[in-house]
């Protein structure tokens, strides 16, 4: 969707051009510098205390809209583990007028030290809007404003974006709430499951099917735009790899792989698509212009090379390859040059993803009859282990690089896989809902 941004003072005639559906955000006051700052570099974060009185509305439908938008910016803020939302029923006062300063004496009292307040108004054309300011207690200043416009529709998407606002401000850093999920969804028998194309709100919320479950679908991924994904699906059991608009909900065909061994991928650009394909035994790693549909090769050799993932800059490799007798990660150059090894560890490296940010290329990792998602730097350099389990799998990244999804398989006979997320220090693991089993998430970028 749109996003218009517009300066300070926003006139009515500004608001009478919106057209019905864009979302509009603007800044109330000129942000000042905050004294708050939150290191998420750290390992262990302690969270910080921050406020979030229930936004005002001037009648009863803007009211229940302002609880729930607070609720959302809550749950995101908590889920981050980088903010810790005090209970309501410690504040000191209640917020009524959005437009007075607040008693800063009475949010230090209760080791505030983030305060947001906000008021929601049901326009009555059909659109919602919420302001909301950003305060640091302890220095007693504004640090942001913003206003926000949106269909009724869409109105989720405000607490998703005034939470970014919010990690921004504090952190320097864009957030990631605003953005999706697409997965496979699960459900049935255990030696029968019927899987279905999904996507959903990165909390899990509005989820929606994108297939109906008659044929097989594996491996769904973004392109670079948060609008298309791309995945394999066996219907009439060939092979193919389809192009979906998840808003337009239109499908094309981009090509038939019968000799495929792992998922497309495609570049930063959106010019191509890389992938692996069999040869026999063994397997290669392709890569495709989608302008004129040419394959190019680019590895060759009588091994498995698989998982490719481009680094963000598009002029990087990293894959899997068991050239060396197991499973390793290895990077390279776009053509195919440069082939080196990055993995030392114990045990076999699998489904490497290169960050967003590209600074670390994250991983799962089997030894010791456990499975683990780890990170790296893109030299080897500085491995870690985040999470472990009886099997992990399927990492993606938040569209900041701060945050990892997975999918998790649990045993037993009415077990299945289920999707988690854990950021990279490590210590902040949490269930993601969704309605049915879950499996091989992918990370959308910011929705625009």
């Amino acid at each position: 969707m749109a996003l218009a941004i517009f300066g300070a003072g926003t006139p009515a005639a500004v608001l009478k051009r919106l057209v019905a559906g864009m979302l509009v955000w603007l800044a109330l006051t000129a942000p000042a510098h905050a004294v708050l700052e939150v290191d998420i570099n750290k390992g262990q974060v302690d969270p910080i205390p921050i406020a979030l009185p229930n936004f005002t509305g001037t009648d009863e439908k803007s009211q229940q809209y302002g609880v729930d938008i607070t609720t959302i910016i809550g749950t995101n803020l908590e889920r981050s583990g980088l903010f810790r939302p005090l209970p309501q029923n410690s504040y000191l006062e209640q917020v009524s007028d959005f437009n007075a300063a607040p008693n800063f004496v009475n949010w230090q009292t209760i080791q505030a030290r983030a305060l947001v307040t906000g008021q929601a108004a049901a326009m009555g054309d059909g659109r919602i809007r919420a302001d909301f300011r950003l305060w640091d207690v302890y220095a007693q200043n504004q640090i942001v404003g913003l206003q926000f416009v949106t269909t009724e529709r869409n109105w989720r998407r405000i607490g998703h974006l005034i939470s970014d606002a919010i990690y921004k401000a504090m952190t320097g850093e864009d957030g990631y709430f605003d953005s999706r999920i697409v997965f496979i969804a699960e459900s049935g028998p255990k030696d029968k499951r019927k899987k279905v194309l999904t996507v959903m709100d990165q909390d899990g919320f509005n989820a929606r099917p994108l297939t109906d479950g008659s044929d097989l679908v594996l491996t769904p991924r973004f392109s670079p735009t948060s609008q298309e994904i791309t995945y394999m699906s066996y219907a009439g059991g060939q092979p193919r790899v389809y192009l979906y608009n998840i808003d337009t909900r239109q499908r094309e065909v981009v090509g038939e792989f019968p000799n495929m061994s792992f998922s497309p991928r495609f570049s930063p650009d959106g010019q191509r698509v890389i992938m692996s394909l069999q040869e026999g035994s063994n397997s290669n790693i392709y890569e495709m212009d989608l302008r004129t549909r040419q394959l190019r090769q680019l590895t060759n050799t009588a091994a498995i090379d698989t998982a490719p993932s481009y680094s963000p800059d598009g002029r990087q490799i990293v894959f899997e390859s068991d050239r060396d007798g197991g499973q390793q990660i290895y990077v390279m150059n776009a053509d195919g040059s440069g082939q080196q090894r990055i993995s030392f560890g114990q045990g076999r490296y699998s489904t490497p993803v290169w960050s967003p940010r590209g600074d670390n290329i994250a991983f799962t990792r089997f030894s010791g009859g456990r499975f683990s998602i780890g990170v790296m730097r893109p030299d080897g350099s500085g491995e870690r282990i985040l999470t472990e389990g009886f099997h992990n799998e399927g990492p993606t990244w938040s569209p900041n690089g701060r945050v990892i999804m997975f999918f998790r398989e649990s045993g037993g006979e009415n077990g299945g896989p289920k999707l988690y997320s854990v950021d990279l220090t490590g210590y902040n693991e949490r269930p993601v809902p969704t309605p049915t089993f879950a499996s091989d998430p992918a990370w959308s970028p910011l929705l625009k």
